[in-house]
């Protein structure tokens, strides 16, 4: 479990390989990930938009910006959480993932939280002591 908390609000996200749809042998690899929003701050916030920036071991990058996540715009007031899994193939048996989501509160101010950097490993990722 990957976890940063910006201005009171927690983000919390666990990747998940999926085997079951992945073809290693076509170089196709697919995570999921569970992501845990948690307003923690005493003021009532909305996830207006996300960002992501996803580079696999190869260092092909892809960066992916919308409105809300899942299709949603979340409300979240004092002591909220909403969840979500999304997902994302890579053409690499490992990456990496991080990313904000902005948010605004009640009063109209748009501020970003940090999505913390997260580790895509699959079993056949390539095992390197630092």
């Amino acid at each position: 479990m990957y976890s940063a908390i910006t201005r009171s609000i927690n983000i919390l996200v666990e990747p998940t390989y999926l085997e079951d749809q992945s073809e290693p042998d076509q170089d196709y690899y697919v995570w999921a990930y569970h992501v845990t929003i948690e307003n923690r701050g005493d003021e009532t916030v909305r996830l207006r938009s996300r960002y992501w920036k996803i580079t696999d071991a190869s260092g092909h990058v892809h960066e992916v910006r919308g409105p809300g996540v899942v299709g949603e715009q979340p409300l979240l007031r004092p002591g909220d959480k909403f969840e979500y899994t999304s997902g994302t193939p890579l053409g690499a048996p490992s990456g990496i993932m991080f990313g904000n989501y902005e948010m605004e509160t009640d009063r109209g101010e748009t501020f970003e939280v940090d999505i913390p950097a997260f580790s895509l490993d699959s079993p056949y990722a390539k095992r390197m002591l630092h």
